[in-house]
Parts: structure tokens; C-alpha cells; sequence
């Protein structure tokens, strides 16, 4: 019997508020790992009407001219003059407020105490845990990057609206935006698109238009035909005669971004991952350096669960990894496959313990984590920051790699064969 119900995630566009600071925060740790590979970072940033405060914890054997880079990503945003609307990269005040890592939490990490089989403890080598706490990884088979299908659509409308702005389409957009998508499914299948949400930030008249009801029609207009239509060109579920379309359903957006609301690192953590379609440990990501187990570990999630479901053994997956500071070998690793899995999540718990090290530090070697800055020009951490770190096809993210397809599903052969 089929269970028809609706479900709704949302994205935000580079210029929102809490965007931004990610961004910020993402491109101090390009800068630092792109100079020294070793670099322990935990960069924090806020921004409010006129001002940037960047702070938190780094340890690294780098010189970086901070209100450079801080004002260079705004600028990028598209926060310059008159068109950033009340927020100006060039005029706003950096201030920069940054200490090194506590030597308490820098000697748990650098020398971990690895756990063993026994219970017995002895020193190893490999990076401890950042922190404590729990990550989850999430994979389904919704859509061509194994993405639950509202947050992928809900990103896809977001990255097209920037587009649209930087390539001049609809030039009168402004940096700040809000998506937001409601599928109805049937069971475990997207079958229509039942509501799409934008708010957009626009300049107070369009090409001489000036009264806002015509204003925001024009927007309307102009929304459907260059930012939705294109989107779901090469997607299955496509909007239809019912579907309902609430853009700027508040009316005006004039004034938006950092001059309209304030914005905080980690502050869009659903955004970044599944739009709550899957579980969340709580931890952010942006500004951590990759021996911060919040995003490592998050990405190996994501890893594992993405090649589970790539392999075809089960349909949806989720991926929960567990660590303590300082201790190098994950407490817990749970797998479910919410009934999906052509063998027992047990199993597949036992075989993703096999194939896959867990370790932070054999992540961060096997991912690469620590190069890809240095390795992609001095900039990639940056480019996660906007329109989620999952699911991406633009910017080779190690982590959406289907590599081990082939490991598993030999594995999997064995253990159905041995029923």
C-alpha cells in the first residue's frame, strides 16, 4: 500500500548572510593549508552592517594578509557599490581576532591513543579525533548524484540564480537568496514537484520599472523562464499544471545580505548537508581544518554511504560514525539501510569495517584533504561553502568518488553466498 506524503529542504544562495561567513571562513583554510599542509585551523567569522569580524584558533607556518582575503571573497559575492546594497567590500571593517589552537587539544590530536582490539591502549602514530561527538553520511537513489531529490533541486535553483546575476541574464539581481522545494513522494519515490519557494535580493527598480507590484511580476516572470525552467531540463520529476510557485511571496527585497541580517559561521548546517532528509550530528564544517573530525569524518560518511548505494546493494543508506578526542579509531559505526539492503545492515556494517579505515588521519590521506587547496590553485574548501558539500558534480569532491563499488560489491557477493 502506497504513503503518499510531502517533504520540503531549502538552500541559500553565496550572498546569504551565514553564506558568506562560511565562505570567508573556507577561504582563510584554503589560504593556510595551501602554504602549510599541517596547518590546524578553526576559523570563525561574523558579519553584520559594515563589518566582518573574523576569529577562532590557528596554529600554521603561513603569512596571510587576512583583510585582503576577506574583502577579495565579498567582492567575488558580489557585494561591490551600489549593487551590494548597503554592504560594500571595499568599505567594510575586518577585524581580525585570531589565536592558536589550545596545546591541550593539539597534543591529543598529533599523538593519539589508538584503541585495541584487547582493550589495551598504546601510543600510535596516526592523528586522534579533533573533538568528540557523532557524524552522519547519507546516500539514496533519488537522483543521478545520490541525493535526497528536495535539497538537490532546492541547490540547483540557488547556484542558477547567482548564475543568472554574474553572467548579467538578470542583472538587477542582488547576492542574497533564499530556495526552498517541496516534493510530494509516493512510498520511497519523488513522483511531482509540489511547491517551489524563492526569495530574491533586487535592485528597487528594473530597467525603469519602478512600481513594485510590476517589479515583483517581472521577477516572477523572469524566474520561471532563466532560473526554474533550466533546472529541471534533465530531471525526471519536472513541475506541473499544480505545482505552486511563491516567489518573493513577502513582496519587496531591496535590502538583504550582511546590511540586512547578521550572519555567523555553521549557522546553515541542514543547507550543507541532506536538508534534513537524513540525520545530523550538530558539528559544522566550514573553517575547520580536516583533522576536525566534524567535517572529515562527515565527508567519509558520505563517502561510505555513497558507494553502499553506488554499488547497488542497497537503495538508501545512512552512515553514522562516533569519536572520542584524541583516540584515533572511531567508538561506534553504524550502518542502516531502512530495510533497502540486498544483505543484512550488519553485514554491511562488518564490510564497510573492512574496506573502508576510519581513522582520521587515513582519511585525510586517502581523501587528500590536507593537498586539495595547494593541489586546485589555493582555492577548493571555498568552493563547498555555497550550494552544499554533497552531491556536487562541479568541483571533483574525493568524497562523492565511486571507487570502492567494485570492492563492495565482491564482498557482497561473498556474503550472500554464504548464507
Amino acid at each position: 500500500m502506497s504513503k503518499k506524503y510531502l517533504f520540503t529542504s531549502e538552500s541559500v544562495t553565496e550572498g546569504h548572510p551565514d553564506k558568506v561567513c562560511d565562505q570567508i571562513s573556507d577561504a582563510i583554510l584554503d589560504a593556510i593549508l595551501a602554504q602549510d599542509e599541517k596547518g590546524r585551523v578553526a576559523a570563525e567569522c561574523a558579519v553584520s552592517t559594515g563589518l566582518v569580524l573574523v576569529t577562532g584558533e590557528i596554529t600554521a607556518n603561513a603569512n596571510i594578509d587576512y583583510q585582503k582575503l576577506v574583502r577579495s571573497v565579498i567582492e567575488d559575492i558580489g557585494y561591490v557599490g551600489e549593487h551590494g546594497g548597503g554592504f560594500d567590500a571595499h568599505s567594510c571593517a575586518v577585524l581580525v581576532a585570531l589565536n592558536k589552537q589550545s596545546p591541550d587539544i593539539s597534543s591529543g590530536v598529533t599523538k593519539a591513543l589508538e584503541q585495541r582490539d584487547n582493550g589495551s591502549s598504546e601510543k600510535d602514530d596516526e592523528i586522534g579525533a579533533g573533538d568528540q561527538g557523532m557524524m552522519f553520511g547519507y546516500a539514496c537513489n533519488e537522483t543521478p548524484e545520490l541525493m535526497p531529490m528536495p535539497i538537490s533541486v532546492a541547490h540547483r535553483i540557488a547556484r542558477r540564480l547567482s548564475e543568472v546575476r554574474h553572467e548579467g541574464t538578470l542583472a538587477y539581481l542582488r547576492p542574497d537568496g533564499k530556495t526552498q522545494v517541496t516534493i510530494e513522494y509516493d512510498g520511497d519515490k519523488p513522483v511531482r514537484i509540489d511547491s517551489i519557494v524563492i526569495s530574491t535580493q533586487h535592485d528597487p527598480e528594473i530597467e525603469g520599472i519602478k512600481d513594485n507590484d510590476a517589479v515583483q511580476k517581472r521577477i516572477a516572470s523572469d524566474l520561471k523562464a532563466y532560473v526554474i525552467q533550466p533546472v529541471f531540463q534533465d530531471l525526471p520529476v519536472k513541475p506541473d499544471d499544480n505545482t505552486r510557485y511563491l516567489i518573493n511571496p513577502s513582496g519587496r527585497f531591496v535590502v538583504g545580505g550582511p546590511h540586512g541580517d547578521a550572519g555567523l559561521t555553521g549557522r546553515k548546517i541542514i543547507v550543507d548537508t541532506y536538508g534534513g532528509y537524513a540525520r545530523h550530528g550538530g558539528g559544522a564544517f566550514s573553517g575547520k581544518d580536516p583533522t576536525k573530525v566534524d567535517r572529515s569524518a562527515a565527508y567519509a560518511a558520505r563517502y561510505v554511504a555513497k558507494n553502499i548505494v553506488g554499488s547497488g546493494i542497497a537503495d538508501r543508506c545512512e552512515v553514522q560514525l562516533a569519536y572520542a578526542i584524541g583516540v584515533a579509531r572511531p567508538v561506534s559505526v553504524h550502518v542502516t539501510t531502512f530495510g533497502t539492503g540486498k544483505i543484512s545492515d550488519e553485514q554491511i556494517t562488518d564490510l564497510v569495517k573492512e574496506v573502508f579505515d576510519l581513522r582520521p588521519a587515513a582519511i585525510i590521506r586517502a581523501l587528500k584533504l590536507n593537498e586539495l587547496p595547494k593541489e586546485r590553485g589555493g582555492t577548493f574548501f571555498r568552493k563547498t561553502a555555497a550550494y552544499g558539500h554533497f552531491g556536487r558534480t562541479d568541483i571533483d569532491a574525493p568524497w562523492e568518488r565511486l571507487d570502492k563499488v567494485e570492492e563492495i560489491k565482491r564482498l557482497s557477493s561473498k556474503a550472500v553466498a554464504a548464507k
